[in-house]
């Protein structure tokens, strides 16, 4: 399913808080600051001090696997353009581009204790996976599965279907307003596809810097063995021919000028698939996994075809989501 967003915003949208969207300055929050208001299994969120500095400059960033947008939040580009295959999730971003105020009223409405049991989490669940269910009620019910599912997952079966058990909180979840709000106003500089990495990439010309995080290969241990990484961010898996594609146009686009950046788990696999390009390795704190001894501290690989990194960090302005790089203080982030 390929698709692209209009980027307008709808007519008529009224409310205190469509106001408030259109005039961030009257929130008292930056247009381009913070941390995003999903929760996302790979999230870079952890690792941004590490990452940020790796990206090339250029005017715009191109996400193929846009995901819940950490980068994108915490990134200094004029443009972006931001895809993913997951028609749910760009739905939800479009939704938040062109009339942010129905769509937030909509899933606070699910925030209430009525909706913290079991029973209301799975009828809601099902009601998501409906596919007669209008897309801005789907979009609602997005938010609120983000946020009362276990382990904040997002994890579909091979019909496509949402299948993560409710999570048991110890009291209601807060609806993330003020993130949802920052998200909202940033978006104003993006443009949305919901399509293949493949036709996303092609979409790139000179000034253009793609960051690509793709389902990462499988890790392997020093005797390679291999433990299998989550991919069911949507029914179509992503297997080792469609990595070695990725790879192949990293190369593609660096040779035309237009730098590529690529994040995977730092294995011999992933060694070899990018080989010829300039490889890091950084650090990042894994929470998401469903074995807890496959949780903790995980080394990544990012791999940068062409261009150069910016010469220093150039987070968004006002954005504060880790303490970056000082002397004898540890990484932090939110």
């Amino acid at each position: 399913m390929n698709y692209s967003f209009p980027t307008q915003a709808a007519a008529g949208q009224s409310s205190s808080l469509a106001s408030t969207f259109a005039n961030p300055s009257a929130a008292g929050i930056s247009s381009s600051s913070g941390a995003p208001f999903l929760k996302w299994a790979g999230s870079k969120r952890r690792l941004l001090s590490q990452l940020l500095p790796l990206l090339p400059q250029g005017q715009r960033l191109i996400e193929p696997f846009v995901g819940a947008g950490s980068v994108f939040m915490a990134s200094r580009f004029e443009q972006y353009l931001l895809a993913d295959t997951n028609a749910v999730l760009m739905a939800v971003y479009a939704q938040l581009q062109t009339d942010p105020a129905a769509l937030v009223s909509q899933a606070q409405a699910l925030f209430v204790e009525g909706n913290r049991s079991p029973e209301a989490y799975n009828a809601l669940r099902s009601r998501f996976n409906d596919p007669a269910t209008p897309e801005p009620e789907r979009a609602a019910l997005f938010i609120y599965l983000n946020k009362f599912a276990f382990n904040g997952l997002y994890r579909v079966n091979k019909r496509g279907q949402m299948n993560v058990p409710f999570a048991h909180h110890d009291k209601l979840p807060a609806f993330p307003t003020e993130a949802t709000e920052r998200f909202a106003t940033k978006l104003g500089q993006a443009q949305l596809l919901c399509t293949s990495f493949e036709d996303t990439m092609a979409q790139a010309r000179p000034g253009d810097v793609v960051y690509c995080d793709p389902p990462y290969v499988d890790r392997e241990d020093a005797q390679g063995n291999a433990s299998a990484s989550f991919t069911a961010y949507s029914k179509n898996r992503f297997g080792m021919a469609q990595q070695e594609k990725l790879a192949s146009l990293a190369r593609e686009l660096a040779e035309q000028g237009i730098p590529v950046v690529v994040s995977n788990h730092d294995t011999p696999t992933a060694r070899r698939l990018y080989a010829g390009a300039t490889l890091h390795t950084v650090y990042a704190h894994r929470s998401m996994a469903s074995n807890i001894g496959a949780r903790g501290k995980v080394a990544e690989l990012v791999a940068v075809f062409g261009g150069h990194p910016a010469p220093t960090l150039n987070p968004a302005p006002g954005w504060h989501g880790c303490r970056l790089d000082q002397p004898g203080k540890p990484n932090r982030c939110r």
